[in-house]
Formats: C-alpha cells, sequence, structure tokens
C-alpha cells in the first residue's frame, strides 16, 4: 500500500469517552460491507466509469500530442472552471508549482475557478494572449460562470490576436449533446473533447479534466492513474471491510458523527504542495454528504501554518470534530539550520527543516490525542504522482461508502440548484446594460 493508515487514537482505548468503543465501531464497519458490493459491481458493469479511469490509458495518448503543442506554443495556459472542473487540476498541478513558477520547459498554469473582475483584469494584464491557451471545463456545459469567463476571455483573443487565433488556443471539454458552451464551440471552430456523463466533476481528477493539465505542467497522468489503480485494487480484492482503508475511514467517521457528535471533519497536509489537496477533499466531502439534513462539514487546514490559526480552538474549542493529518516522511530533508550562537536556540542547532516539519506533525497528533479528540493518521513515504493518485482514490472511495453509511446519493447536489435559479432570476431583475 503506498500510504500507512493509522487509526488507533479514534477508539475510547485511547483517547477515553469521546473515542468510539470497538462495538460502536464495529457495528458501522459491518455497515460497509454493502457499499463494497455495490462498488465491486460497479466496476464490473462499468456503471460508475470513475472506477475504470484509474486502468484507462488510450484517453491519455490521445491528447498527447496536444499537451506537447501546448508546451511549446504557449508561455501560459489559463483553465476555466470552477468547483470540481477546476479543484482536481489544481490539486495535481500542485507537485509541479506551488506558487513559484513551473518546471523548465512547462507554460504557468493558471487555474481561475472564480468571477471576480479584478482577477480578469490581472489576469489580461499579465499574460500575452498572443502566446497564452485556453482549457474551458464545465460538464453540463451551461455553467454560468465558466460561460461567463469563456465568453470574456475569447473575446479578448479576438480583440488582439484576431478571431482566427481562437482555433488554435482554446480547447474545450464538456459533456457529448446540445449544449451553450459546446454550440459556441463548434459554431468558433475550437476544439471539443467529450467529458462523460458518468462522471461528476468533483470525481473527474482521473479524467482529462485532471490529467490533461498535469501532462501539460509536466507530470506523469499515468503514475497518477497507476496510484490510484493500487487502491482501487485493494478495494476490490478486500476480504472484509477492515481490510479496506477506505471503508475503515468512512466507518471511522460515520459512527463518530452518530455516536460522538463528530460533526465536522478536519483534514490536515503538512505539505504545501497539499494546500489544494485540502479544498479538492471540502468539495468532495461536502458536495457528496450534505443532504437530507444530514453530512459533516469538511474543513481543511495545513500544518504547520493553522497549528497558529485554528489548533487552538481544535484542542480547546468545541469536541465535534475528527482530525485526519496527512503526514510525509521528511526527517532530514532540506537545510540545517545553524543556531550555535544562542543556547536558547540550541533544539533546533544541527536539525534540517524537515526535521522540526517531522516533530511537528508528531507533535499536533500528540496534543489532540491528549486532548482526547479522534485522531486518524494518513503518512507516505514522498508526495510524488503515484502517491497522489492513491491518496484521492482513497478519499473518493471513503465518500462514496461513507454515502452509503449516510444513506444518501454521493453524485448529485439538489440544493446547489437553487442557488443557479436565483442568481439567474436576480440577474434578469437588473438594470438592463447600457
Amino acid at each position: 500500500m503506498l500510504y500507512r493508515h493509522d487509526t488507533e487514537n479514534c477508539f475510547a482505548s485511547a483517547i477515553g469517552a469521546r473515542g468510539l468503543t470497538d462495538d460502536q465501531y464495529a457495528s458501522t464497519l459491518a455497515q460497509t460491507g454493502a457499499a463494497l458490493d455495490v462498488i465491486s459491481q460497479a466496476y464490473a458493469d462499468n456503471s460508475l466509469p470513475l472506477l475504470r479511469l484509474a486502468e484507462a490509458d488510450a484517453d491519455l495518448q490521445s491528447v498527447k500530442p496536444l499537451a506537447e503543442r501546448w508546451r511549446q506554443d504557449f508561455d501560459d495556459v489559463v483553465v476555466l472552471g470552477t468547483g470540481g472542473s477546476s479543484l482536481g487540476g489544481q490539486t495535481v498541478c500542485a507537485l509541479a508549482d506551488v506558487g513559484f513558477g513551473p518546471r523548465a520547459g512547462a507554460p504557468h498554469l493558471h487555474f481561475i475557478d472564480n468571477i471576480d473582475p479584478h482577477t480578469f483584469d490581472a489576469l489580461f494584464g499579465q499574460v500575452g494572449l498572443n502566446r497564452t491557451g485556453f482549457i474551458v471545463i464545465s460538464k453540463s456545459g451551461g455553467t454560468a460562470e465558466t460561460i461567463t469567463q469563456f465568453l470574456i476571455c475569447l473575446e479578448a483573443m479576438d480583440v488582439e490576436a484576431g478571431e482566427d487565433a481562437a482555433a488554435d488556443a482554446f480547447l474545450i471539454i464538456t459533456e457529448p449533446g446540445d449544449n451553450p458552451l459546446r454550440q459556441i464551440a463548434m459554431s468558433r471552430g475550437l476544439s471539443v473533447f467529450d467529458h462523460d456523463p458518468g462522471i461528476g466533476g468533483r470525481f473527474s481528477v482521473l479524467s482529462q479534466v485532471g490529467m490533461l493539465p498535469a501532462m501539460i505542467a509536466g507530470l506523469d497522468p499515468a503514475a497518477v492513474r497507476s496510484g490510484a489503480g493500487e487502491v482501487l485494487k485493494a478495494a476490490l480484492d478486500a476480504k472484509t471491510p477492515a481490510d479496506c482503508p477506505a471503508a475503515v475511514g468512512a466507518a471511522l467517521n460515520v459512527s463518530l458523527f452518530k455516536n460522538k457528535g463528530a460533526t465536522s471533519t478536519v483534514l490536515m497536509p503538512y505539505a504545501d504542495r497539499l494546500a489544494s489537496f485540502a479544498m479538492w477533499f471540502q468539495q468532495l466531502w461536502g458536495e457528496s454528504l450534505g443532504k437530507d439534513g444530514t453530512g459533516t462539514t469538511p474543513i481543511g487546514a495545513i500544518g504547520t501554518r493553522d497549528q497558529h490559526s485554528q489548533l487552538q480552538l481544535y484542542l480547546d474549542g468545541p469536541h465535534d470534530k475528527m482530525f485526519t493529518l496527512l503526514t510525509i516522511d521528511v526527517a532530514g530533508a532540506g537545510g540545517t539550520v545553524n543556531a550555535s550562537s544562542d543556547d536558547r536556540l540550541a533544539y533546533l542547532n544541527g536539525r534540517s527543516m524537515g526535521d522540526l516539519l517531522e516533530a511537528e506533525q508528531r507533535a499536533t497528533a500528540a496534543a489532540l490525542v491528549d486532548k482526547g479528540c479522534p485522531t486518524r493518521m494518513i503518512s507516505i513515504n514522498a508526495l510524488d504522482e503515484k502517491s497522489l493518485g492513491a491518496l484521492m482514490m482513497h478519499f473518493m472511495l471513503e465518500t462514496i461508502i461513507a454515502a452509503h453509511l449516510l444513506g444518501v446519493n454521493p453524485f448529485d447536489q439538489p440544493a446547489v440548484e437553487t442557488g443557479k435559479q436565483l442568481a439567474r432570476q436576480f440577474l434578469s431583475e437588473m438594470d438592463s446594460p447600457a
């Protein structure tokens, strides 16, 4: 297995009354067996296309020439989309760029997932549209925010580079059929890739939605899928739910929610490259499970930064949370501290930055456990494409299984539609533009 899953500090035997009893946990874990059966059947009959992506390769090979051409032709690539159309790609591409620029030979990727006018003004002031490509992603093809982003960028390209330039500079990913995004793209002769209708946006990271940007960034999408595939295979081969870490994680979350009032679940990775992963998880968990008056609230945090902002609340505030610390073996990594001139810093002298991070990871876990907070550890030896793919598949499966335990459909988001309808209504009620 590409990660270690330590759950002992979620139980009463380790943390006292706020932890689960063996009977409480066993009762919930037993219910995950039915969910694993559903997943196995969905894999067998391909009724959940997400599960087949991990072993697919033809789609990657088909877009490889385009990705290589875009790496050569463009200095900047802008990915337009929101929610699952953006967060998965952001998460994977963070392996290549944490904010200091792309890898050598790769364009600078910009994931624009909001409609703040100031951001677009800044974007157009920063990039040269003659050397910029745009990937526009909307599963439905009717997402108002993405359509707005697209049309504004398309007009800007027309003005600066001429209308003929768009055909080589825009790529659309949307589901088949008649939808506004596809219709505009076809009328302008833009390239269109099909978004599988059977894969929801928040589960689409292993599709071209996430893998094409990764390829352009110089990453290995096949390795991402390979890591995901290992986790899926382990789940499919599990003889009992206890042999499947995703089932164990789902059972812990739901049992702590139902038996101990853990209404929030905190994911705290100890790596800057996983900051987007925490945001991706928040959508995955929240939008999949928050239905019919049930579900737990996902909270993203980053270690060590949020030890200096949120940890006080976690330790001394309401005991209504489960914690997952996502750690990497980093001891010995990074520069070494020379603090020999000050006895007050003797504890740092000769230690590497990785040593301190390793100690901070352990200290946070110990502090949470000391306060009786249910805390699990998910640990990896190194963060790369394969281990990231494994983590993403783990949490997708954990979410699907948790949905089964809660009795909700993880693949829809009915409440969100109300806000979309109201936004259109309020827009129509505004004064007409001059």
